[in-house]
């Protein structure tokens, strides 16, 4: 059965944003994104991260990096109840200092690519989607795929409010963290008429 989705930015939104992460111990997730994450799956609401790891790219990190980082992120869902359905991540970027992720890709935010690939490999009901982010490029990403928005004031959210004004991009909902945004989408879906299992 086809789900409702959300499409949840990486740094910023779910651990506390540190510029190019190199390091396991610099990866912090902030303490509500367990609670949020936890309503998702109670719900039956797919959560699904997509982020841009453009640090591969410009050689700051090696792609393991990404992996291990990723593995800790899941680890610590996991210790303490709350799980992943999907991880899509781009690690290309334009002017890349490494040859082989030197490319303009699809899969850059705000490019659709990563949740096009999400909607291929998952149930996703793309009448239901949703994208949460503290960047313009998350709220552009979710315009682009026709999903309803969520700027969060975590990581770059705040300075973000104005480039959103000044670009004339409207988001659905601006909320202090991830854990008010799915407050949110739930309060979207009983809007919509979407039966949720409570």
């Amino acid at each position: 059965m086809k789900r409702p989705t959300v499409f949840i930015d990486r740094d910023g939104t779910i651990n506390v944003e540190a510029g190019y992460i190199n390091y396991e111990d610099n990866f912090i997730i902030y303490p509500f994104v367990y609670q949020a994450i936890r309503l998702l799956n109670k719900l039956d609401i797919l959560a699904v991260v997509v982020t841009n790891q453009a640090g591969v790219a410009k050689g700051y990190f090696p792609l393991e990096n990404v992996y291990n980082l990723h593995n800790k992120m899941i680890r610590l869902l996991e210790n303490n109840g709350a799980k992943l359905d999907g991880i899509y991540f781009c690690p290309h970027h334009k002017d890349a200092k490494i040859k082989e992720y030197r490319q303009d890709c699809d899969c850059r935010k705000p490019k659709p690519g990563m949740i096009k690939r999400a909607i291929e490999e998952l149930p996703i009901d793309t009448d239901f989607m949703y994208v949460i982010g503290d960047k313009v490029s998350d709220i552009e990403l979710g315009v682009n795929c026709k999903c309803k928005t969520a700027l969060v004031m975590t990581g770059y959210g705040k300075a973000e409010i104005e480039k959103l004004k000044r670009k004339n991009i409207k988001t659905d909902f601006i909320g202090e963290n991830l854990l008010e945004a799915v407050y949110f989408v739930i309060d979207d879906l009983k809007k919509r008429g979407y039966p949720l299992s409570l």
